[in-house]
């Protein structure tokens, strides 16, 4: 699930009770972007969060997945 995000992505996680696990960077070889990826859980529940900036204008585009 792709979304464009607010200006603190994980801060609304965070608020939820989400709990960061762990976190990663990578350039992305397509875009030549660095992707910021955060493992987050909540109670049995986790996700992988792909963070980037947007190619064409202000602002980020977050992915979800859940795992």
């Amino acid at each position: 699930m792709s979304s464009e995000s607010p200006s603190a992505p994980l801060s609304t996680l965070l608020s939820q009770g989400w709990e960061v696990v762990n976190y990663s960077a990578a350039l992305d070889p397509n875009t030549a972007m660095l992707l910021h990826c955060f493992l987050v859980r909540k109670n049995n529940r986790a996700k992988i969060v792909t963070v980037r900036k947007k190619i064409i204008g202000d602002g980020f585009m977050i992915e979800e997945t859940e795992v």
